[in-house]
């Protein structure tokens, strides 16, 4: 089906109409079962168990000058990060001193609280999720991870819908990050559970550097029973973009999620390309995109924080995923990714299957550290 042809930005003419196929009916994703899948305890369990298990110990050995020492290489271990482990501490040092906090519990108690005052991002939101979505209100508690996700999904566009008037639709999600984050699994598991909520998505294969990537997206698609836009190795990203909207647009689609290529956050050019994709989605829908999801991958630790900041200065970040948080004992990162860059972290990946996104809640992971 030849769908209108997208516009060329470099040329300021249409680029030539490519074939855009409406694919055969493709299998329903599979619902999950009832057994508890993979949450956020069990994702931060390594974390947990390497270092935050001792500070317990810690401050039942006394709050003195060895303790203070001893926090600071514990969290600076975990990746928590040196300007972000000085703040927390010189806080929690004067919160007891002023309140003259003697005892060990409750000055466990002090740090959990200034650990959760750097995960509450007060940030500009995107225009699809309300404030729940990253901040751990969930109205309803389901037992299995994934239908508790859905819940989210929901509340969160519910805030936006009663402030503005109407769920965007379609919905335009813009994901980047560089390559070998977990970027194309996070994007599938989002997809997934969009479609698990009953609503038609599209994913663009924008990511035309490398034809593994396109196949990539392509078989995530085809085994999730979710619609795939893509072009050759090669391709003009802008064009795959246009011709992704234009779909949706045409099939009536409620949500498209946007892959783009594993930019290396030191080729200015391909940042510019990025800001590029951008313009493409904003000629067709100017609102848009209404979500900017950066994934980050927990294992890579301090360096997700630098390649977050050459983002953030090439297209509006709203959210970040934190991709396999399940695969690393050091998610103190995402202390460091909060309280530097003021973003929120939205989702987390908490292991390989479909199911296994969470929506972060800062109390819930905090909790989860202490346990």
């Amino acid at each position: 089906k030849q769908q209108e042809a997208p516009f060329d930005e470099a040329q300021d003419r249409p680029a030539e109409a490519v074939d855009v196929p409406e694919g055969a009916e493709q299998p329903v994703a599979a619902e999950p079962s009832e057994a508890v899948g993979h949450g956020v305890e069990e994702a931060v369990e390594r974390t947990r168990r390497t270092w935050f298990s001792r500070i317990g110990d810690m401050f039942r050995r006394g709050l003195d000058d060895e303790l203070w020492d001893e926090l600071a290489e514990t969290l600076i271990a975990a990746d928590t990060g040196v300007e972000t482990t000085v703040k927390v501490l010189e806080n929690l040092k004067a919160r007891v001193k002023e309140e003259d906090i003697r005892d060990p519990e409750q000055a466990e108690e002090a740090l959990k609280e200034e650990l959760l005052s750097i995960l509450q991002v007060d940030a500009q939101p995107g225009k699809l999720w309300g404030p729940s979505m990253g901040a751990g209100d969930l109205k309803v508690a389901p037992t299995h991870p994934s239908t508790e996700f859905r819940a989210t999904l929901r509340q969160a566009q519910g805030e936006r819908e009663g402030e503005a008037g109407a769920v965007p639709k379609p919905a335009v999600i813009l994901v980047i990050g560089v390559n070998g984050t977990g970027k194309t699994t996070g994007i599938a598991k989002l997809a997934h559970a969009y479609k698990g909520m009953g609503q038609k998505v599209i994913m663009a294969a924008a990511d035309t550097f490398r034809a593994a990537a396109i196949d990539q997206v392509k078989q995530w698609g085809q085994r999730g029973g979710v619609d795939v836009v893509a072009h050759q190795q090669g391709a003009d990203p802008g064009a795959v973009v246009f011709d992704a909207l234009s779909a949706a647009q045409s099939r009536g689609a409620d949500v498209v999620i946007i892959a783009t290529a594993g930019r290396l956050h030191t080729k200015v050019n391909l940042m510019e390309e990025l800001r590029k994709v951008n313009r493409v989605i904003q000629r067709k829908y100017p609102e848009a995109p209404h979500e900017v999801l950066l994934v980050l991958d927990a294992t890579s630790g301090q360096n997700a924080l630098h390649q977050s900041k050459y983002f953030t200065e090439a297209v509006g970040v709203t959210g970040v995923l934190l991709a396999k948080l399940d695969g690393t004992a050091k998610g103190g990162v995402i202390f460091a990714v909060c309280d530097q860059l003021r973003i929120p972290v939205r989702f987390v990946g908490t292991g390989e299957r479909a199911d296994d996104l969470a929506a972060f809640e800062p109390k819930r992971f905090v909790d989860a550290l202490f346990a």
